[in-house]
């Protein structure tokens, strides 16, 4: 039976990793724009060419908060699959991320989802890929990890919270839910616990900024002013990057429209 290497001796050698460092890959990642969350991924940021779990109640659908710090900090093409709202454009525009450049795949079963995916982390335009799979086997998140890897993309797959309890190929699972009536220094936080990473266990979840510091800022001067700010209508709340979509079309690749003037809706009350 061969002997372990000398702990001294596998710190000398940048390909070996141990299990309770964070490991450090070669490949790209993009800051997630939140500070804590960097610190305690691999490399600062997420990977890219891997896969990216999300977690989430179906009710508490926070992703566009999580994700859109660092899909605005990219360029090209970024693809919708099966989104369970339209994104509100003049939301994410105000916010960094021109809404011209989503793309949204209706596609209804998970076979279609799948297929799109795949096509779309083989195509060269294309930054990351955002998919809905609440019911998908391991073996075939196991695919589209290789794809993603094998054409160095970002993939983010959004999974319901029963999930957690399934095995995944996934490189990185988080799950994330708001923090109800938890602010600090007047700002509603996300939770985000890491599931697992190339790392030790992470015990204590992270708190994140739940918005923008710019949207934060606005929400704070409107509640000191005890007023809702103009053209806001009160469905709005906490569903300012969202507008449900009443016309589904299965597989087909389509812009998202533009809505209008950037400030109607993204000042929108807590």
């Amino acid at each position: 039976m061969a002997k372990p290497l000398p702990i001294t001796f596998a710190r000398e050698m940048p390909s070996v990793w141990q299990a309770n460092e964070l490991a450090r890959p070669v490949d790209a990642v993009v800051a997630t724009g939140h500070a804590a969350l960097d610190a305690q991924l691999p490399a600062g940021g997420w990977p890219v060419g891997a896969l990216v779990e999300v977690l989430q109640s179906k009710n508490n659908l926070n992703e566009w908060r999580l994700l859109l710090p660092a899909l605005a900090r990219c360029s090209g093409p970024v693809l919708l699959v099966g989104a369970p709202h339209q994104p509100f454009g003049p939301g994410l525009a105000a916010q960094g991320l021109d809404p011209q450049r989503l793309l949204c795949v209706t596609a209804q079963t998970t076979a279609q989802r799948l297929w799109a995916c795949e096509q779309a982390l083989r195509c060269s335009d294309v930054t990351a890929v955002l998919a809905w799979l609440p019911q998908v086997r391991p073996e075939q998140l196991r695919r589209l990890q290789m794809a993603a890897s094998t054409h160095g993309k970002l993939l983010f797959v959004m999974r319901p919270l029963a999930a957690r309890e399934e095995s995944s190929p996934a490189a990185l699972r988080v799950l994330v839910s708001g923090q109800e009536n938890v602010q600090v220094n007047g700002q509603d936080r996300l939770a985000l616990h890491i599931l697992k990473r190339r790392g030790p266990p992470l015990e204590q979840p992270l708190s994140l900024p739940a918005r923008a510091a710019r949207l934060a800022a606005l929400l704070a001067v409107t509640r000191r002013q005890g007023a809702a700010p103009p053209n806001i209508s009160a469905k709005d709340g906490d569903e300012e990057l969202h507008e449900a979509s009443h016309h589904a079309v299965v597989a087909r690749i389509t812009p998202f429209p533009d809505h209008g003037h950037a400030l109607d809706r993204t000042a929108a009350a807590a």
